[in-house]
């Protein structure tokens, strides 16, 4: 009796491991690199977007046949048209772009249409070279589109699908696309003015910028493709602005310095008469706010200027609505935090509206209704993206979204009394909804399952520990789903480590990627560290890099590590580290300036001199070899090749215009004359990351390495 009772337990414990494994499938690598293809990425409704001016949204069925709408305010209900009904013979829907709350704009073919969906009526606004335009940017009151081919800049309406704007044979004059390398928040070269009728955009000359050889061999035989690649200290690109007035078909220049310097954050008054321009000299220690005058280019004054011993950098243009006459508004840390300030009148100096000791990230807009400017900020937790309104009269400052998490905002409704929401968590893998500024009440409209819910995973833990000047640095630990604490674990540190970039914040996972996940359950512990110079954290904070990249970095990598070599279930002999770019550089500082704290590294895509670097970002943080020689060589990896220990695995992508192939090709040239064996894959014909499928076979050459090597 007493060993039947024992067989059937047993039984019934084989039963239930059984069907608890039934509940929990396995994570391959494959699913952890295509997630998003493979249904492990949060879910969002199909084509959502939120309507200009109103409470709705929009979806598409998942053939993207029907547009659907979805009314938020009582009284309105669900409704839907057909593709076809949009244009007959369309069967499925480009992507659409709303220009207010019954019209939106898509292009199909060569030919760009506006639909009225109040009035079902679609219309032909012009035809333009699909084939060959690049940088489309549409301007829904002028009717007209701006796009780039090549190096050149063209304008199309109704008449002419072809208008010459600035049309150079000289391929080193570029126009219509973003300067500086996408750096100081730029991420485009056109602006259209309010009324449509006036054409900015930014030039360049790259004539004293070095060519840069690259190698395609998808030609037979390889061919030399060059690019223009600005080297730390050498000749740099020279920017200027453009106006064309598409009515006289007239341009100007904006009376702008003319030599190497930075026009940045461009902004047009709300009444077309004049344009702002953030200008920073080319060491970037001093910004001059300027305001031009739009219809003779000239300046009209200098509306303030910043300087730091260390650097600025402007990110945002200034804000202005024609509800607020006479104001602008600018976001500067130049008292160390990122803060709002005003102008009026006529006022040199700005007044400072919010005095938080934390960092603003953005200005979402003005509610009229409220009276209040809306701008979302870290809060108190930097781990944390919150919105925040500022009532403009009263000064009074107040969190509209509440809980840690990070929230995606923008104002909706007639007269921006909602603040319309994209929300996730730690917990939560997305939620929509929408705040009513008046009443201060939340309605949900959306909430995606969790992903992941039967897919067998392990634990992430977020905490802090103290840097080497007792400032809180943020960690985040993924374990194993079968973690057990007697058990010593092998440990991947995966480091970034520079500026612009927060690795752990309160979002889905703790903004960690799903194949830390896989690892983990290889039997890996997954560590990272938010160290100096990283994002969210104020001036100070992040500036403690300066001229002396990687070197503070590394010490709080150091400090994380000796966290982890405390911990009973941490296998001190066996830690590896891993990054890619800065991370890469990061990964090869420590493996060669403190040899023997890991056995092994992978580095992606590194910065191995800073000299071979672009100048925008480099002499930021470390200005030029010529002025900074010791920081260069303290920073050169170079100079540390015979202090390798243990195993190093280099990677690059052949055609990287980020981090030039040199980087990773001295770097080996150099291990061979030392008689340093070392590792090196390249990706042919991949720039700065690899992408797609072959992101397959990166992941697991990165990850069985480590596994083959971290013994």
């Amino acid at each position: 009796m007493k060993l039947r009772s024992i067989l059937l337990f047993v039984g019934f414990f084989i039963f239930c491991a059984s069907a608890s494994q039934a509940q929990s499938r396995k994570l391959t690598l494959e699913d952890a690199i295509l997630y998003y293809q493979k249904g492990l990425y949060p879910k969002r409704p199909k084509g959502f977007q939120w309507l200009k001016g109103a409470l709705m949204y929009s979806t598409t069925d998942d053939e993207r046949t029907t547009l659907i709408f979805h009314p938020l305010e009582p009284g309105y209900k669900e409704y839907e048209i057909k593709a076809s009904e949009i244009k007959p013979g369309m069967e499925k829907l480009p992507s659409i772009h709303w220009i207010s709350a019954s019209t939106f704009y898509f292009t199909l073919q060569d030919e760009l249409f506006v639909y009225d969906t109040e009035n079902r009526k679609l219309e032909k606004i012009l035809d333009y070279p699909s084939d060959v335009a690049q940088n489309l940017d549409y301007t829904a009151k002028g009717k007209k589109l701006a796009y780039t081919i090549k190096n050149n800049l063209y304008i199309a309406d109704k008449n002419n699908p072809k208008i010459p704007v600035a049309e150079v044979k000289d391929t080193n004059i570029v126009s219509g696309q973003a300067i500086a390398r996408f750096e100081f928040g730029i991420s485009k070269g056109t602006f259209w003015s309010p009324k449509g009728d006036l054409l900015a955009f930014y030039r360049k000359d790259e004539t004293h910028v070095t060519n840069y050889p690259l190698v395609d061999i998808t030609t037979y035989p390889a061919s030399l493709k060059n690019i223009k690649y600005p080297m730390n200290g050498q000749g740099s690109e020279l920017p200027s602005t453009w106006v064309y007035n598409t009515q006289t078909g007239k341009y100007l220049r904006l009376e702008t310095k003319r030599d190497d310097h930075y026009l940045t954050n461009l902004k047009w008054a709300d009444d077309e008469m004049f344009i702002y321009l953030a200008e920073v000299n080319r060491d970037q220690n001093h910004l001059w706010l300027n305001k031009y005058d739009s219809y003779s280019g000239a300046l009209v004054r200098t509306l303030t200027e910043e300087q730091n011993e260390k650097w600025v950098e402007p990110e945002h243009p200034v804000f202005s609505t024609p509800l607020l006459p006479g104001r602008l508004f600018w976001m500067s840390e130049r008292d160390g935090y990122m803060n709002i300030y005003m102008f009026s009148g006529n006022l040199k100096t700005p007044r400072k509206l919010t005095k938080n000791k934390w960092v603003i990230k953005d200005i979402v807009g003005y509610s009229q209704r409220m009276g209040e400017i809306i701008f979302t900020a870290t809060g108190e937790n930097p781990l944390n993206t919150h919105a925040f309104s500022l009532d403009i009269k009263s000064g009074v400052q107040r969190q509209i979204t509440q809980g840690d998490g990070t929230h995606n905002v923008r104002l909706g409704g007639s007269n921006n009394e909602y603040l319309l929401d994209e929300y996730s968590s730690p917990t939560v893998p997305r939620e929509i909804g929408y705040y009513n500024l008046l009443t201060k009440k939340y309605k949900k409209v959306f909430s995606a399952p969790d992903p992941l819910k039967d897919v067998r995973i392990g634990t992430t833990e977020v905490f802090t520990i103290k840097s080497y000047d007792g400032k809180d640095l943020y960690a985040r630990m993924i374990k194993p789903s079968r973690f057990k604490a007697k058990k010593k674990y092998p440990v991947l540190v995966y480091v970034y480590g520079g500026p612009h970039v927060q690795l752990i914040s309160n979002r889905w996972n703790y903004g960690a990627p799903l194949w830390m996940q896989w690892m983990a359950e290889q039997g890996y512990i997954i560590f990272t560290v938010d160290g100096h110079g990283s994002d969210n954290r104020g001036f100070d904070f992040e500036s403690e890099v300066f001229r002396r990249l990687g070197t503070h970095e590394m010490e709080d990598q150091l400090i994380g590590v000796d966290y982890l070599k405390r911990l009973k279930y941490v296998d001190a002999n066996r830690i590896a580290v891993h990054g890619w770019s800065f991370g890469g550089f990061m990964t090869t500082s420590l493996m060669l300036r403190h040899p023997g704290v890991f056995t092994t590294g992978v580095a992606g895509g590194p910065v191995i001199d800073w000299k071979w670097y672009e100048i925008m970002y480099g002499e930021r943080y470390m200005d030029t070899e010529e002025t900074n020689p010791e920081g260069f060589k303290e920073a050169s990896l170079l100079n540390y090749v015979k202090n390798l220990k243990g195993h190093l695995l280099t990677i690059h992508g052949t055609v990287d215009d980020v981090v030039v192939p040199q980087h990773n090709y001295a770097f080996i040239k150099k291990c061979v004359d030392e008689g340093v064996q070392t590792d090196f894959f390249p990706y042919p014909m991949h720039p700065h990351n690899v992408r797609g499928k072959d992101r397959i076979h990166l992941m697991r050459k990165v990850l069985n390495y480590i596994m083959e090597h971290n013994q």
